[in-house]
């Protein structure tokens, strides 16, 4: 009966791996290890930004060995997503799962060479954010695992046993420790680069700390806010009306609670956008409207 079962779990893993190794290439972007790639939509492949050493040159080999040209068409260090397009490709798009949950298990997919597929089984053990990175960005969630991701597996995916795929595996988030970008977040990052080229992100100018509010501005979703210690020069804020003391509550209604969410609120379309900005100022709620800015690293 065990015995049985277990078979059963080992054919349902050696499915899902074959069924997302279908949507897996390997792509050829630097001099040493070559690493992996999802594709995501037709002749459109989903890499980490860090295993493209060059912008030109670029290729990926598919699953029958053919091996193709490709293009860079977007990049975003931040978040370490880059998005190739490969014409004639034909491959189909990766399947995404549901909401990861820590304890279920993981397949860690790569096609790190053109020899074939590597993976390595785990659980997914945590799933938090939002996260601040070493390049200063912020990703709104990660995934962590205990699937070892063997070398050139950047770029590819952490599946659950329908080969459905969690998220995208990469070592260039978190000084070299391997995490997973939730399939969510990471679609919404490759869209945006195969349409615009690039991911806007916005700033104010202002550097703050954590702060309770008083019991009077306190409200369900709004017990925090964020403390103005600093105002750059010539910023957003400060043409906006922002001083040293304000305390931020709210962009466009929406509670402000901490740095990363405050970030998060000023990308996309905000960009270059008038947004109502709420702030204590002596204890009075006050609106003002700054433009958010863009920022160039």
């Amino acid at each position: 009966m065990v015995q049985n079962e277990l078979r059963l779990l080992s054919q349902a893993m050696a499915d899902a791996v074959e069924q997302a190794g279908r949507s897996l290439v390997t792509v050829f972007g630097r001099a040493r290890q070559p690493a992996t790639g999802i594709v995501f939509a037709e002749e459109l492949v989903l890499t980490a930004d860090h295993v493209l050493e060059r912008d030109t040159n670029l290729s990926v080999a598919a699953s029958d060995g053919t091996k193709r040209a490709a293009t860079l068409v977007g990049r975003d260090p931040l978040s370490d997503i880059a998005v190739l397009r490969v014409s004639g490709l034909t491959l189909p798009a990766l399947a995404s799962a549901s909401e990861a949950r820590p304890g279920q298990l993981a397949l860690a997919v790569g096609r790190p060479s053109e020899e074939g597929l590597m993976v390595s089984l785990g659980v997914v053990s945590k799933v938090t954010g939002p996260t601040r990175l070493m390049r200063g960005g912020v990703l709104e969630q990660i995934i962590r695992t205990d699937a070892t991701p063997y070398p050139g597996f950047s770029g590819g995916a952490l599946i659950d046993l329908s080969g459905a795929a969690f998220g995208m595996l990469t070592t260039g988030l978190l000084r070299g420790e391997p995490v997973v970008i939730p399939m969510a977040v990471a679609l919404r990052i490759a869209n945006t680069l195969a349409q615009k080229g690039q991911v806007r992100r916005g700033y104010l100018g202002v550097i703050t700390q954590q702060v309770k509010l008083p019991p009077s501005q306190r409200a369900p979703g709004r017990e925090q806010g964020l403390l103005v210690v600093r105002v750059e020069d010539d910023s957003p804020a400060e043409r906006g009306g922002v001083i040293v003391g304000d305390i931020l509550i709210a962009v466009e209604g929406q509670p402000v609670r901490d740095a990363d969410e405050l970030l998060g609120m000023l990308s996309g379309e905000r960009v270059g956008q008038a947004v109502q900005v709420e702030v204590l100022r002596g204890g009075v709620a006050q609106m003002l409207t700054v433009v958010v800015g863009q920022r160039n690293a």
